[in-house]
């Protein structure tokens, strides 16, 4: 049995329709525009390749869905995939985007915080695209 990991769950509310902000975010490509953390994006073949700083990586997203699902995994050259839930939850009028973040094995409290801080830098570039202010 895999021991659990400690996780920090971000979200943040974005001004526009659920259905609308997840026509644009469950794109592939879009996700440069807004997930630094994934650097710049190329397919090759049936794969999703980007550049990191620790050296190239595959990643490989959810199918498009109903429910409002963006999982994606990131697989650096060790070949243990990172798993990041990622969801569009509808609320109101607007929706929230919310993600789960996975403390991994050997990783410090600073860099732990340090990456929950990246992602909600990346969340709030979302939002300004999506309500129009990016």
């Amino acid at each position: 049995m895999q021991e659990m990991a400690e996780s920090l769950y971000l979200s943040i509310f974005i001004a526009r329709d659920a259905g609308e902000a997840y026509d644009f975010l469950c794109v592939p490509e879009n996700f440069p525009k807004w997930a630094s953390g994934l650097g710049k994006l190329s397919k090759s073949g049936d794969e999703w390749l980007t550049e990191m700083p620790d050296g190239p990586m595959k990643v490989r997203f959810s199918e498009r869905n109903a429910l409002g699902v963006l999982d994606h995994w990131v697989t650096p050259a060790s070949g243990t995939a990172i798993y990041i839930p990622l969801r569009v939850i509808r609320n109101g009028d607007g929706c929230e985007l919310v993600l789960t973040l996975f403390r991994q094995p050997g990783m410090s409290d600073e860099k732990f915080a340090a990456d929950g801080e990246w992602v909600m830098r990346d969340l709030m570039a979302a939002r300004a695209l999506l309500e129009g202010n990016g």
